[in-house]
């Protein structure tokens, strides 16, 4: 036995130190939680486009006009929507949520964080650099100066906006107000139709947003048409259960008969970095909208950063509304297939898959369901259809073929806007534009458009890209897009006589659909693996680039011209000289040796001789030959290839007044309108 200094024996008890144990502990039991969509898309609002200050400015400004401009299409009202940015300062900031400005008064608290360890990590650095120039310059080598330590940082002073939205569309019925931004998930916008709105969110994540950032609530003035009264809301989002939190409701006088939305929200955002994006997506949304008007302002206080740009209005000629439509038997999946028929009015089989589906008629019907097998029957009730049942129905779907779904429930811009809102914008020296026929891919309907421009105002040198999905712009993710890469990789554009990084060519390709394909969580981009999308982006890209080339040919051939007619004009001086000095020794030799020429040629020389034909009257002679030779070439060239369109001049109509009648005839290029 070993004795221990204590007189104790090694079986006596040791007594562990404190804060030393090693017991592990016991794990909490875990809660069962759940989360609201509102709380959801607080917490991943990149999703929606609100990854950061400036983002969130751009988006916020992109929803509200899209929904501005869907308002007003509904009513087949031409829109006309004013996009206000006012800055607001910290102080002012402050004020609105009466908060007093103060001092700082630890100004250490505001300095960069460095920890002695890192300090000396950067001064070792700095050290060894200095070294290194220290032996280049000794060298004779070039010296970079050193850039200065670069500090830890955060996130900075927040700058605040003021975004306010005002239309002339559709309003909104008062009693829903509250639930249509104080409730995500909630809308008008579900059904399977082509839509422009990108999450079903709108101006709800511009609600989440400013409570997260600022806190202050969001301000709404709607009225509907025909109404005498106009509805004030202000509220904000409960986040955690998804409801609205109402400030105030009430129903103010509309003495001006004003319809529409006007809409108001504060939030935190960065003007400076993003002023570009939101300028160059107004400007592409007037592309493709050619029908509305835009005023955009942003207000400072410092009056040289204010901006106030006008996108007018060149046409009345408005597209189609976007018309609801059935799914497609190939698009659906149980899931699906389940909903349909929980809310479904119609009682059995056959005139489920009749009425639930495109191109699904009665005999094709009967069909379809004495396929499935002997349980199941045209006159079963649908509602009592089991588990295994509907997954027969979704595999029969899979796997018979069916017609493609017509493209009548899209609203493409048309070649008439889309030709009028590039001229209008870009002002091109010329431009083309090509619509496809309805195509599909995995069951739903889609069409391109595509217009190409060379030349114009703001236009870089190159290839400008714009693209355009469910007639709105797509501005970020460019390089993965399908429309990029075509335009890079797969359009020769040397094979028309457009060179690819001199010319200034503009390439616009609008995507319509009831479902838009996009990559990535930010639905910023169409991918370039669907074939279907992929093929007919590159036709119509080639479309427009064959017009072109016959255009830009009709242009070398009259510069060919041109050159051509320049080159005899300048010899015109000397060849004259020339003849006139021999006319004028074979008229002293007629006088000399009286040597007989034609009656014709006597008669000439007899002129030279007595000077009624000079050296002047051939140079005229031979101009106005010059001048007949090159406008007959012209004109046969012109009956072989059609009719020149130089010289030409754009000339806007203005729209008429509402009350004339008259009926339009269209057609891609020109709207014909005869007033009765």
């Amino acid at each position: 036995m070993i004795e221990m200094e204590s007189g104790g024996t090694s079986e006596s008890p040791i007594e562990p130190k404190k804060g030393k144990s090693k017991t592990p502990r016991t794990p909490k039991e875990s809660t069962l939680k759940q989360k609201s969509p509102a709380e959801f898309f607080a917490e991943n609002k990149n999703i929606a486009g609100f990854d950061n200050p400036g983002k969130s400015l751009y988006t916020t400004v992109r929803e509200l006009v899209e929904n501005s401009l869907d308002s007003a299409e509904s009513i087949s009202e031409l829109p006309f929507v004013e996009i206000t940015i006012e800055e607001i300062g910290k102080s002012k900031f402050n004020t609105m949520i009466g908060l007093v400005d103060r001092d700082r008064v630890d100004a250490e608290l505001y300095d960069d964080f460095e920890t002695a360890k890192a300090r000396e990590k950067r001064l070792a650095k700095e050290a060894r650099t200095q070294e290194i120039q220290a032996k280049n310059a000794a060298l004779g080598k070039k010296v970079k100066d050193q850039s200065a330590a670069k500090g830890m940082k955060g996130r900075g002073e927040a700058s605040f906006y003021r975004v306010t939205c005002k239309d002339n569309g559709k309003g909104m019925p008062h009693e829903d107000i509250p639930n249509m931004f104080g409730r995500v998930l909630s809308g008008t916008k579900y059904g399977l139709k082509q839509t422009r709105g990108k999450f079903g969110l709108g101006a709800k994540m511009a609600l989440i947003w400013s409570k997260m950032s600022t806190g202050l609530p969001i301000e709404i003035s709607s009225s509907m048409k025909g109404q005498n009264y106009m509805t004030f809301c202000r509220l904000d989002i409960d986040i955690h259960r998804n409801v609205p939190h109402i400030h105030l409701h009430e129903k103010r006088d509309n003495n001006d008969r004003w319809h529409g939305a006007e809409i108001q929200v504060v939030i935190e955002g960065n003007w400076t970095t993003y002023r570009s994006k939101i300028l160059h997506y107004m400007r592409q949304m007037a592309v493709i909208t050619p029908y509305a008007q835009f005023l955009f302002r942003f207000i400072s206080d410092t009056s040289d950063k204010n901006v106030t740009v006008k996108f007018a209005r060149r046409t009345d000629v408005m597209p189609p509304v976007p018309l609801e439509t059935k799914h497609h038997p190939s698009s659906v999946d149980l899931l699906l297939i389940k909903r349909l028929i929980a809310e479904t009015s119609k009682q059995n089989l056959l005139q489920f898959l009749q009425h639930e589906f495109v191109n699904i008629g009665k005999a094709h019907a009967g069909r379809l369901i004495g396929e499935m097998g002997p349980e199941f029957s045209p006159k079963m009730a649908v509602k009592t259809l089991t588990d295994q049942q509907i997954v027969r129905v979704n595999q029969l779907f899979r796997q018979a073929k069916f017609d493609d779904p017509a493209g009548d429930c899209l609203s493409p811009a048309g070649e008439y806007n889309l030709r009028l809102g590039i001229i209008k914008e870009l002002h091109p020296d010329m431009v083309a534009t090509y619509s496809g026929s309805a195509q599909v891919f995995e069951g739903h309907p889609f069409i391109v458009e595509a217009g190409v421009s060379v030349g114009g105002k703001d236009v870089k040198h190159g290839l400008n890209i714009f693209r355009f999905a469910n007639r709105i712009p797509l501005l970020f993710e460019q390089g993965a897009d399908v429309v990029t890469r075509t335009a890079l990789k797969r359009i020769n554009w040397g094979s028309y006589k457009i060179n690819q990084t001199q010319d200034k060519i503009g390439v616009f390709v609008s995507v319509v659909s009831t479902k838009i394909p996009f990559k990535g969580t930010g639905k910023e981009y169409i991918g370039d693996d669907i074939t279907e999308i992929a093929t007919a982006v590159k036709y119509a890209i080639q479309q427009c680039c064959i017009q072109l080339k016959s255009k830009i040919l009709k242009k070398l051939h009259a510069r060919e011209q041109q050159e051509r007619k320049r080159n005899l004009s300048k010899y015109i001086p000397d060849a004259t000289g020339a003849i006139y000095d021999v006319l004028k020794e074979m008229a002293q030799f007629q006088v000399s040796k009286k040597k007989r020429y034609e009656e014709e040629d006597a008669e000439m020389l007899e002129k030279v001789s007595e000077r009624s034909i000079t050296k002047d009257t051939l140079t005229e002679k031979l101009a106005q030959h010059v001048e007949k030779v090159d406008y007959e070439m012209a004109l046969e060239y012109a009956t072989q290839s059609g009719v020149s369109e130089e010289p030409r001049e754009d000339i806007y109509i203005q729209a008429l007044e509402v009350d004339h009648k008259f009926i339009d005839f269209q057609s891609p290029i020109f709207i014909f309108r005869f007033i009765s």
